[in-house]
């Protein structure tokens, strides 16, 4: 079935039922005033703070974007963007889009006005749905968008160049256009998250999305009793896709537009959230604002927090041993998964597992793994291969490149991630690191990940990241990108000091104290660090030997 058949049953069946509720905190700084105290100021005012949304007006939105779409000739196969932060309105356009027949487009909030431009060029996209954070970029390219037929604004003070998204849907019908779908229908592109170059636009059908809802309830067990916090931008398959799990059953589900430590446990503890899905950085601030003494833990009722879930990049074992003694009633899980496999859930560690931390864990709910070598060829239990993944989750094909799907899809559906992995002898899968970081020195295979779980055993820092950069005499050397916690001091003498334990090859070679970048996904951004840094190491080298 389509996967807007499942909003249309939610409505039907739990109609007056909280779908979706937004909390923006900034507003309650904007005020001077604190989370308890906003139910005193007038209704008229706590929308810009709290507002929901039902699974009826859920649907009703989305008929409404869905017939105004059909007004602008929208069809199967046509290409909607949506260029938003989150907010109440973004999964209702979404899957008013859908229903359209049209395909969404996800695009990321961070891209630049010419990387916007060339994702809706890529894309084909004829529509172009955006927020006010957005303006300056959408009108800095609106004039060079010939594909582009409509620019549709979302808030309030709609610019010259486009048109008001509340005006235009106000007036079509809310009920269902029942345009035929099917699981084979293409439904979306979402794109690559852009580490390694230019984002590849990834096509996935109806099949897919509704395979992602199975995939997340049954690793998950969620009920329609859970509330689910979404912090994660929408736009990417991570957030949207383990909010999927509570999608299926008629769940609540709360969009945060936050990450302030506070914020999230205030989130918790007034909404009642039961399953909260963080990334790394943000888990890493929660630890740390407690054990600062920042956060107090008995300020906020947590009792019903039954889950933290945790992914998009490797997770340092030493974290989760920190969570664990924090919060030693929560389950805890870790996913794995790219967008090319809809996201979260290909190979999952299963809340059972805990005692296997460090592991990504099996492979998920129907699908199915295996390690290979460059030729494809499964590699003995303990080697080093590359990880394949296959299933109903698995893209259709990269959007206009079938040279690159050719690249990582095979004939029988295996997807080839790039990731490296090797299967211990209970069966778990641990990731080593991606394909293109790992680092080869004096013909030594080194992988960052493993270096990077190790430096963050040290309390002073907070984040690292290890990279390859050239070396005259030995091709590559493994550089470490510290960033230090606050209040804490960290010399390079002292970092070497505790590399000692290492073996010699996998220490070091450089230390560098500087902020790690990461993209909205939590993954650390190497290409970047690589250029940075890399042409300094060459140029410096360079010069030596003159």
């Amino acid at each position: 079935m389509p996967i807007t058949q499942i909003l249309e049953q939610n409505a039907e069946r739990y109609g007056n039922d909280v779908a979706l509720i937004e909390i923006n905190p900034q507003e309650l700084e904007k005020r001077h005033t604190t989370w308890r105290e906003f139910s005193l100021i007038e209704p008229s005012r706590i929308d810009s703070f709290r507002s929901e949304l039902t699974w009826s007006e859920f649907d009703r939105k989305a008929n409404r974007m869905a017939n105004f779409l059909l007004t602008r000739r929208m069809r199967k196969g046509s290409k909607v963007a949506i260029l938003l932060m989150n907010c109440l309105e973004w999964l209702p356009i979404y899957f008013g889009i859908l229903k359209s027949g049209a395909m969404a487009v996800p695009l990321n909030f961070r891209y630049t006005p010419d990387e916007i431009k060339y994702c809706l060029e890529l894309a084909d996209a004829e529509v172009l749905i955006f927020g006010p954070e957005f303006i300056g970029r959408v009108e800095a390219i609106c004039d060079r968008l010939p594909k582009v037929r409509s620019l549709i604004y979302v808030g309030e003070d709609c610019p010259s160049f486009a048109e008001p998204y509340q005006n235009l849907v106000s007036y079509c019908s809310s009920k269902s256009p029942q345009i035929p779908l099917d699981d084979d229908d293409e439904a979306a592109i979402y794109f690559s998250s852009g580490t390694t170059g230019f984002p590849k636009a990834i096509v996935h059908r109806h099949r897919s999305l509704v395979h992602a809802c199975k995939v997340e309830q049954k690793h998950h067990s969620q009920t329609r009793e859970d509330t689910f916090l979404c912090i994660p931008p929408l736009y990417h398959t991570g957030a949207k896709m383990h909010w999927f799990g509570s999608f299926l059953v008629g769940g609540k589900a709360v969009l945060l537009k936050g990450v302030k430590p506070e914020w999230i446990l205030r989130a918790v503890s007034e909404e009642k959230c039961s399953i909260v899905w963080l990334l790394v950085p943000w888990a890493q601030d929660i630890l740390d604002a407690i054990d600062s003494g920042e956060i107090k833990l008995s300020d906020y009722e947590l009792d019903q927090w039954r889950l933290m879930h945790i992914g998009a990049q490797p997770v340092p074992p030493s974290l989760i041993k920190r969570w664990k003694n924090c919060f030693p009633s929560h389950d805890y899980d870790t996913n794995y998964g790219l967008s090319e496999s809809i996201g979260p859930g290909a190979v999952h560690l299963g809340v059972e597992n805990i005692d296997h931390v460090g592991a990504i864990g099996v492979a998920g709910y129907g699908w199915e793994t295996k390690i290979v070598d460059d030729n494809r060829r499964e590699v003995p239990q303990g080697e080093v291969g590359e990880l394949a993944v296959r299933g109903d989750g698995v893209m259709k094909c990269y959007y206009k490149d079938e040279e690159a799907t050719r690249k990582v899809l095979s004939d029988d559906g295996w997807l080839f991630t790039g990731d490296m992995a090797q299967v211990s002898s209970e069966g778990f899968i641990y990731l080593v690191d991606r394909k293109k970081d790992v680092i080869i020195t004096g013909g030594e295979n080194l992988y960052p990940v493993q270096i990077e779980d190790f430096l963050r055993r040290n309390i002073a820092i907070k984040d690292v990241a290890v990279i390859g950069l050239p070396d005259v005499r030995l091709g590559e050397i493994a550089a470490a990108i510290i960033e230090v916690k606050p209040g804490y001091e960290l010399t390079e003498e002292a970092v070497n000091e505790f590399c000692l334990d290492l073996p010699r090859y996998q220490r070091p070679r450089k230390i560098i104290f500087a902020e790690v970048p990461r993209n909205p996904t939590g993954k650390i951004e190497k290409p970047k660090l690589r250029k940075q840094y890399g042409a300094d190491r060459l140029v410096a080298q360079q010069n030596e030997l003159k």
